[in-house]
Order: C-alpha cells, then structure tokens, then sequence
C-alpha cells in the first residue's frame, strides 16, 4: 500500500509542478463589436492571473466593425490554460493557439 501512495504522490507533485511552471503563448484574437462592451482583456488579467501585452491592435472608434488584437500571454501553465478556456468560452476567434504538447501545457 505504501508503495502505491508514493508512486500517487509523485505522480500529482509531477502534474503539480507542470501546472505551476510558468511559460507564454502568443495568439490572435477577433472580437466581435457585439463584445465591445465587454472588459475581455482585462479579465484576462484580474480573473486569470496572466500578464497581457499587446503586441498590436486594430480597433474602430465607431464600433461598427470587429476589434483585432496580438497578444502574449504570460503565467503558469495553469494560468494561461484558463485564460484560452475563458476565450473560447466566449467563442472568439483565436489564431495561433499554441500546441499543448510542444509547449508542455
């Protein structure tokens, strides 16, 4: 029995550290003037813990058209899961999503 908690133990200290290591992606999002009102990336930030910097944006003052942005999200892999989960939630369209599996997260 014993040896079965340490292999359990290793095994969730392993899934543990992964969600905590910290990494970045870079992704592009469309978002619909219908969404315009909305604080979307400032959830990014308060409600998911990552850093958002901007690389670049395209917004219409008028709001009749779609807002465009390129950002890099940094935080835990944990972090950023949450993040993509709460944009996709949203049904955006996102752009170079990366790879779970090349970025290990």
């Amino acid at each position: 029995m014993a040896i079965q908690n340490k292999q359990e133990f290793e095994r969730n200290s392993v899934n543990y550290l992964e969600a905590e290591r910290h990494t970045h992606t870079r992704i592009k999002i469309r978002i619909p003037k219908n969404l315009h009102d909305e604080p979307v990336i400032s959830r990014l930030i308060s409600q998911h813990g990552v850093t958002v910097n901007i690389a670049a944006a395209l917004l219409s003052a008028n709001q009749r058209d779609d807002g465009w942005f390129d950002l890099e999200l940094r935080g835990t892999s944990s972090q950023i899961g949450s993040a993509l989960t709460y944009l996709n939630e949203l049904d955006l369209e996102i752009w170079g999503q990366s790879n779970p599996e090349q970025d290990g997260w």
